[in-house]
């Protein structure tokens, strides 16, 4: 079993992020008609490293890669499911949160990916709830405190039972010494719309809030006497679930499990390929593009299932974006290719751009790659597009390369392919001007060429046609197009000089320029949130050895470092 390079975990075998129900040791998923059920019983000898034990219903990732993974499989494998109750197993606890212990022992890159990862979790549950049409409700049928209440906050609406002792909270800035990082603030103020002295005093207050003040401030919505909860909670979620356009008279696809081949040099899927070189740094991702027929009819996609390209080669990807997040933290550049023709890129995704409004599976497909893509921008490493002769950065595959912070064009065609084959060439579509946003709200063109408005419209115009490396150069499209002279050392050079830069220096400059323009709740938690958090979990103050992660639950209190900075 390969383990992960990061030398603080060089005990901790590499994370998978492979499972399904019938595996689950913290969730069990029940689907009642219209409503799933979605109940939460940490086992707590369940943790994904040793160390710890997961008491109080308290999570780490293995927790939320079951949440991810059952949040997947509702939306594609139970389309006749319209609400979803987010609720736990264990009385009058409903989630104590993150795992204190865990957070204590773990290395700064394992907590900040578990964030993230986190983050993009309960996002997507959002997602459901705005495009899928299915909603989200949390049954807070016990104490909700830090990670556990941002549970609840990325549901549509919460509930919280009536018991004399159920509270909710945000208690790590009095406990910890930490942010409520995983969007707690953010959804308190931005979502909830608290006011912000009172989401002040919430969060300076351990204990939390319950009742009727809870209501009152709008951290909750409904507070329920115990003696009528269970079937207050069905009437709610049949009420969202009546709201709902989402269809219920058809037949989900089953996602199968995904096969990859790995090895110590790299991992291969059947439509996308990661080769890692070690000495340099650097991943060379592949994306190959479709081949054979384009599907017909809808009937023909939803036959195809878990077969058809863009959502096999959107959940490849997405699987590899992952491990390669969390299991190889050396590997800083990303070298993102991909391999196929342009005329079969483009036509499957006039498969997407045709039905996604009517057909729920091609929705689905749409707003999967949206997220892939939304992960793949909020990822801390070096983003290099090449493209070359015998690419397919067209249409949606091309939103692959506007991900990312540089682009290298070709011009021309190198010796060995002089003979036959047609120069790099990318073409853009609709898709490209609005259907992939970015966590800012904006296409990757608008957030590409802020502020340019005209410009942005002059690019529509120039759909559907093939874009060869110098006209691309003028129209701003990559950040430049070496000929066949220069192009191998061109890129030589460049790759080399990242790999000298510092890894902290680039993350941060790579953030910044990724995100412009207007804040979104969504921005504001991977961007301003996520920053400050990173910050505070290096601060001894968290996680010194007189810290008050080291010293929670130890009956001594955190030694603080007083100057603010």
């Amino acid at each position: 079993m390969t383990t992960t390079a990061d030398p603080d975990q060089a005990a901790i075998p590499a994370v998978s992020f492979d499972t399904e129900p019938a595996s689950y040791r913290h969730w069990s998923l029940d689907i009642d008609g219209e409503i799933a059920y979605l109940r939460l019983d940490i086992d707590e000898a369940g943790g994904i490293v040793p160390g710890y034990e997961l008491k109080m219903n308290s999570y780490d990732l293995g927790v939320d890669i079951e949440l991810y993974d059952a949040t997947q499989r509702l939306r594609f494998e139970h389309p006749q499911v319209r609400a979803v109750v987010l609720t736990s197993a264990k009385d009058r606890n409903f989630c104590a949160g993150a795992n204190i212990r865990m957070l204590a022992q773990s290395s700064h890159p394992w907590k900040v990916n578990f964030c993230k990862f986190t983050n993009e979790t309960r996002n997507g549950m959002e997602d459901a709830t705005a495009n899928s049409g299915q909603t989200y409700l949390a049954a807070v049928n016990g104490t909700a405190a830090g990670g556990g209440y941002e549970l609840a906050l990325a549901c549509e609406q919460i509930l919280l039972i009536d018991d004399n002792s159920s509270a909710v909270s945000l208690p790590e800035v009095p406990l910890l010494g930490v942010l409520p990082g995983t969007g707690g603030l953010t959804r308190v103020t931005d979502k909830r719309r608290v006011r912000k002295d009172r989401a002040d005093v919430f969060a300076t207050r351990p204990e939390g809030v319950r009742g009727k003040q809870a209501v009152e401030w709008k951290l909750v919505d409904e507070v329920v006497p115990k003696r009528v909860w269970d079937e207050t909670v069905r009437e709610r979620a049949a009420t969202a679930a009546a709201r709902s356009t989402r269809p219920t008279d058809v037949q989900g696809i089953s996602l199968t499990p995904l096969q990859r081949e790995e090895t110590a040099d790299g991992i291969r899927y059947q439509h996308v390929e990661a080769r890692f070189d070690r000495s340099q740094g650097l991943v060379e991702i592949t994306v190959h593009g479709p081949e054979g027929d384009v599907p017909d009819t809808v009937a023909r996609v939803h036959e195809l299932g878990a077969d058809f390209w863009p959502l096999a080669m959107t959940r490849e990807l997405d699987d590899l974006i992952l491990r390669l997040r969390t299991n190889e933290l050396e590997l800083g550049t990303w070298v993102i290719r991909t391999k196929g023709a342009v005329e079969h890129a483009l036509a499957f995704e006039r498969v997407i751009a045709e039905h996604s409004r009517d057909d729920w599976l091609v929705n689905e497909i749409r707003h999967y790659f949206k997220r892939v893509l939304k992960r793949l921008d909020v990822t801390s490493r070096s983003l290099i597009a090449l493209i070359e002769p015998g690419s397919c950065f067209a249409g949606a595959l091309l939103e692959l390369a506007l991900a990312c912070d540089r682009q290298y064009m070709l011009e021309g065609l190198l010796e060995e392919d002089a003979q036959e084959g047609e120069p790099a060439q990318i073409v853009l579509s609709e898709s490209n001007f609005g259907a992939f946003p970015m966590s800012n709200g904006l296409s990757r063109l608008a957030s590409r060429f802020y502020g340019d408005d005209d410009h942005v419209a002059k690019l529509r115009q120039e759909t559907g046609r093939r874009i060869e490396a110098v006209e691309a150069m003028e129209l701003g499209l990559v950040t430049d197009a070496p000929d066949d002279i220069d192009w191998e050392d061109e890129i030589r050079i460049m790759l080399e000089e990242r790999a000298s830069l510092s890894p902290d220096a680039l993350t941060g400059m790579e953030a910044n320029h990724r995100f412009v323009g207007p804040e979104t709740m969504e921005s504001r938690i991977f961007s301003r949130l996520t920053a400050w958090q990173n910050w505070i979990f290096v601060r001894p103050n968290a996680s010194g050895p007189d810290g008050a992660l080291r010293r929670y639950g130890t009956g001594r209190k955190a030694d603080f470092d007083r100057k603010r900075v």
